[in-house]
């Protein structure tokens, strides 16, 4: 055990990493050829095996990574016999059909991952996300732990990839465009990524260099697949931070299955842990459902419908930060008044069809509808006081401020609305001929936004209003009487009515052969994108169109050495989304153009053993040269944009991840990432972008008590270099480019597994209801590190120096989880 212990320490201070479970799911239906369900087929491999029950549903536990010899067979009907390879974990759905006249004896191997890996695809483990201890748990947590990923705000799901922002992100469920929110701008507000990780089936990332099937966006893309259950089944997760329940099902007939998930979540654990004393009352909960339904068997429907409402009463009443150097401590400490009250409801539904009438044709017909309706009103009224803390360890007024440099306040006000729906049409197909393959599209988008903006934003001074930095005023009191009006710091009204008509396709053509024993996977493709802008309160301006043509070359040669070399690069257009048209005064400038991005991506996939365990090396160095870029500010996780195109960027740097069995039977990684991204605006030189994250390592460990498996633990720690942290209102970029201190966090789970599959309890007992039960407990940023997510920015009025104080994110926090499927 004390081995174990220091090798634990080891790996962590080295930031190592391990393998989810050594085994691997094979399920489906065993059907006839009339498309009846076969009970009591047998399907085994070795000396090992199962048989379907009387609808046909199997399920069984193959041993990963190895080529298995699997046999289906039954008394009346005729033997399958095929080769699988399945990778950890991973859960792969086959529905037989057996025959009673053609003998079908094969041997075909099927590899889960192979073809995503020559694609540069990375996949992820749907168990590893749900076991994966996080503040903010889900697909986007385990994301932050990969190279080139980044993102400093445990409280929100957004990501930043290779330099990008967080609008730069593809995310796909089951091949439909997902979106996210508008008026979010503080992680707090955030309470439920869209996507649910109970209903998770595959989940595939790619941070960059990605096929033009996939969009017109500049970072990366998120695909996710949901299950399609084949049998009923249900699974409960409960923690101090909310719970979720979800549940699924197939139809007797198997020609209709379905799953449902309900979510809540209350982020008061975590908020109500910062050093801001609060009244916090959040509500957000979410409804999401698939459901499909074969028509026929080569026809089928199906339809993905998400219900979210995220309500967020925030009162802040008082806070104190210390700050400065252990010889001068400083303190900030402000007493508020008012509150914000937030409410973001969202409505998703979308239909998909998909037609085979051949093995080789695939034809998707894809409609979906989003709507989102949010508002965000708030009066906050904070009184400050900046001072020097009293560090006289004997004093009674230790930690008291002492002497306040200077006083002031700020009063904070919005009433903003907005409502936008946001309708898709797409067609996607795909012709499969030997080692050839084809894939077109074309899509029809309309948005239509309507927003009202309305902030402003008052500062005083002992007793002085202060005006904005506007360089033509002048304030000469006492000697010229002052007549001027009175005007907010900040202020900006806006009305906007914003309808923009979109027409995408592309088409691409992938080939997969050999020369000189050598495998060679290319593909090459080109996307199109045309788009209109017009509205009611902008000016109506001639459409845009760009072209992004794309390719990807990869190579496994005939060596001793499992080895893949891949490179691949193009042109990657993001024409302007709403977001991206409104500048900082809330105009909206229709005559953005696209941001374009040259991408050029170098990688290799090494996979070898040691100590007679699997273990693979992904190392990739990539290069993107931006033009016509829309400058932004990021205010926490609020985006806003210059709604001008100028400025150039580039972005540059290493992501690397080793991942293998660093504990026998379990996956784990260590990643690294090197990053230098920097903007040029206005031809004044290049300064660093809002997303320049220099150094990132991440941790995923997971380990077990080898006398006790049962018992297991869970690690994931990130450490990233500090960002630029902003600027205050009016002030200019090339004047503020200090940065935040690193960001470090390790969250620790640990779980004990009380009945699983393997695990029964004695006949008649009553946990063996349970299909699995787990009971955990959670520790957050264990080692309580101050994080900061932004500056505030505090004028001293005495020596008119502005101090850049840091807005910490949560504390040491713990929680306890109950898992359960039936």
């Amino acid at each position: 055990m004390k081995n174990r212990f220091f090798l634990f320490l080891i790996t962590s201070i080295l930031f190592s990493y391990s393998s989810s479970a050594q085994n691997a799911i094979l399920k489906g239906v065993v059907l006839d050829e009339n498309n009846t369900p076969v009970q009591g087929a047998n399907i085994t491999f070795n000396n090992s095996g199962t048989q379907s029950n009387k609808n046909g549903v199997y399920e069984l536990s193959i041993p990963a990574n190895k080529e298995i010899q699997v046999v289906i067979s039954h008394i009346a009907l005729k033997s399958l016999q095929f080769t699988i390879k399945l990778e950890e974990n991973q859960e792969y759905e086959l529905n037989p059909v057996l025959k009673t006249n053609v003998e079908q004896i094969s041997t075909v191997v099927i590899s889960g991952r192979e073809r995503k890996i020559v694609e540069g695809i990375t996949t992820l483990d749907p168990e590893t996300i749900r076991t994966t201890p996080s503040a903010n748990a889900g697909v986007e947590g385990l994301l932050k732990s990969l190279p080139g990923v980044s993102s400093n705000n445990e409280l929100s799901t957004q990501y930043s990839v290779r330099g990008g922002n967080y609008d730069e992100n593809l995310v796909y469920v089951n091949e439909i465009e997902v979106y996210r929110p508008f008026l979010i701008r503080s992680g707090q507000q955030e309470g439920l990524s869209f996507v649910n990780t109970d209903l998770v089936r595959n989940v595939d990332f790619s941070a960059g260099g990605f096929q033009v099937k996939y969009g017109d966006r500049l970072s990366s893309v998120l695909d996710i697949t949901y299950k399609r259950p084949t049998r009923i089944g249900a699974t409960a997760d409960l923690s101090l931070l909310g719970g979720s329940i979800s549940a699924g099902g197939i139809s007797k007939n198997k020609k209709l299955s379905g799953i449902v998930g309900i979510r809540y979540r209350d982020n008061s654990l975590l908020v109500n842990a910062r050093n801001t004393e609060t009244n916090f009352q959040p509500l957000f909960a979410d409804i999401q459902t698939y459901l499909s339904y074969n028509v026929s068997d080569k026809f089928e429907l199906g339809f993905l419908g998400n219900l979210a409402i995220n309500k967020y009463d925030y009162q802040p009443l008082r806070e104190q930060v210390n700050f400065g150097t252990l010889q001068t401590v400083q303190a900030l400490i402000v007493s508020y008044q008012g509150q914000e009250e937030d409410q973001y409801d969202t409505y998703f539904g979308a239909l998909k069809g998909t037609y085979r009438p051949n093995d080789n044709l695939t034809l998707k017909l894809i409609a979906s509808g989003y709507q989102t309706q949010e508002q965000e009103y708030y009066d906050i009224l904070a009184a400050y006081a900046l001072g020097t803390v009293n560090t006289d360890i004997g004093s009674e007024d230790l930690g008291e401020v002492e002497f306040a440099e200077g006083v002031g306040s700020q009063l904070t006000h919005a009433r903003n609305d907005l409502d936008a729906l946001i309708f898709n049409l797409e067609h996607k197909g795909t012709y499969i001929a030997d080692t050839h393959q084809f894939d077109w599209g074309i899509k029809y988008t309309s948005e239509d936004i309507k927003d009202r903006l309305q902030e402003y934003e008052i500062v005083d001074s002992a007793g002085f209003s202060i005006r904005p930095p506007i360089f033509d005023f002048v304030n000469d009191q006492p000697y010229t009487p002052f007549a001027s009006p009175l005007v907010p710091f900040v202020s900006v009204r806006a009305i906007n009515d914003v309808k923009i008509d979109r027409i995408s396709g592309y088409a691409q053509y992938s080939i997969r052969t050999t020369i000189k024993e050598s495998e060679i996977w290319a593909n090459i493709g080109v996307r199109a994108h045309n788009w209109n802008i017009y509205g009611s309160t902008v000016a109506s301006t001639d459409s845009q169109i760009v072209l992004s043509p794309r390719a990807q070359l990869a190579i496994k040669p005939n060596w001793k050495a499992d080895m893949i070399f891949r490179v691949s690069g193009g042109l990657y257009h993001q024409p302007p989304f709403y977001r991206e048209l409104r500048d900082s005064l809330g105009i909206v400038r229709p005559e953005v153009q696209a941001q374009q991005s040259l991408h050029l991506v170098v990688g290799n996939d090494y996979s070898f053993k040691m100590w007679d365990r699997p273990f693979k090396l992904t190392s990739e160095v990539y290069y993107k040269k931006l033009t016509d870029v829309n400058p932004y500010t990021i205010e926490n996780v609020r985006i806003r944009y210059r709604a001008r195109n100028n400025a150039e960027a580039y972005a540059q740097g290493l992501d690397l991840r080793l991942n293998g069995e660093f504990v026998p039977g379990t996956e784990s990684w260590v990643s690294l990432g090197y990053l230098k991204t920097e903007e040029n605006i206005d031809n004044r030189g290049y300064i660093s972008r809002p997303t320049d994250q220099r150094l990132k390592i991440g941790v995923l460990f997971q380990d077990y008590v080898p006398s006790i498996p049962s018992l297991k633990m869970y690690l994931n720690m990130v450490y990233q270099t500090g960002v630029p942290g902003g600027s205050p209102s009016y002030a200019d970029p090339y004047d503020f480019q200090s940065r935040l201190r690193d960001y470090r966090r390790a969250d620790l789970g640990i779980s004990y597994v009380v009945v699983d599959p393997n695990k029964r309890l004695r006949e008649g007992h009553f946990l063996n209801t349970f299909r699995e039960l787990n009971l955990g407990f959670e520790i957050y940023n264990i080692f309580d590190n101050q994080n900061s997510i932004t500056n505030t920015f505090v004028r001293d009025a005495s020596s008119q120096r502005q101090f850049a104080i840091p807005n910490f994110l949560t504390p040491r926090v713990f929680n306890v989880r109950l898992g359960m499927k039936f």
